[in-house]
């Protein structure tokens, strides 16, 4: 696969111009992020990221029970965040942990959520799932519906919260980007469960990290697709960082 090119600084002012516009906008009332506050970091709190390849990224699973190891952390989002986290609350002690693994779907993590998630009694969970359960159904390997993926993911949420009633949850909404292995077969059904993964976030009063508008935006300020995902699934190095970005701005840490 050809390496695409990078973007002229014109191109990022404009895109960073429209972003940061963005930023500066309310929360539009009834939306996941308008209903959740910013998260407050404690002393000791644990921080997982939970998902499928996106979010595993590599990581180490040998190391996978050591907080803060950076193998343990992939080479995506997480890994950004965690460091970030980390250097600038060094006083708290904060444990972070990932524990997304390579092509899940929603039923995946509800078999391995008690040992996975709920063990670990985080204070902070960030979910990124959706891809998969279209992509695996495309490619004739799973045949659940986006009102399975719904149903899934909503019952996921509450029992979660039913066993840590105080866990902030922030939900990632699930992207792809029009190269590489994504084709107009994805759509509209992936429109559809992007907007079920919104719904459900609401519901559970998560904060909501709007990847898809943000990689969107990215597209339009002028860079290709391929510059964020390769693949049109898997962020490149430019890609998982533009999404640590996201992701803290809308957790508020």
């Amino acid at each position: 696969m050809n390496t695409p090119p990078l973007p002229s600084r014109r191109k990022l002012l404009a895109w960073t111009a429209a972003t940061a516009a963005a930023s500066t906008l309310p929360p539009r009332a009834g939306s996941a992020s308008a209903a959740s506050a910013p998260i407050a970091l404690k002393k000791g709190d644990v921080v997982l990221f939970q998902g499928d390849s996106i979010t595993d990224a590599g990581r180490d699973r040998k190391t996978q029970d050591q907080a803060n190891n950076p193998a343990a952390l992939g080479r995506g989002y997480p890994f950004h965040i965690g460091g970030q986290l980390l250097a600038e609350h060094a006083g708290l002690k904060l444990k972070v942990y990932n524990r997304g693994i390579s092509g899940h779907k929603v039923p995946d993590l509800d078999a391995r959520w008690q040992a996975d998630t709920i063990d670990l009694k985080p204070a902070v969970l960030s979910i990124l799932i959706g891809v998969n359960d279209i992509w695996h159904k495309l490619n004739g390997r799973y045949d659940g519906t986006p009102q399975i993926y719904r149903e899934g993911f909503a019952a996921l949420l509450k029992r979660t919260t039913d066993a840590l009633p105080d866990v902030k949850l922030v939900i990632c909404e699930p992207f792809v980007l029009r190269c590489g292995a994504v084709n107009d077969t994805w759509f509209p059904e992936f429109e559809e469960r992007r907007g079920h993964a919104k719904e459900v976030a609401a519901a559970a009063g998560a904060i909501w990290v709007p990847f898809q508008e943000m990689f969107d935006q990215a597209v339009a300020a002028g860079t290709e697709p391929a510059y964020w995902a390769g693949d049109g699934v898997h962020p490149t190095h430019a890609g998982h960082a533009l999404m640590a970005e996201a992701w803290r701005k809308a957790a508020g840490i």
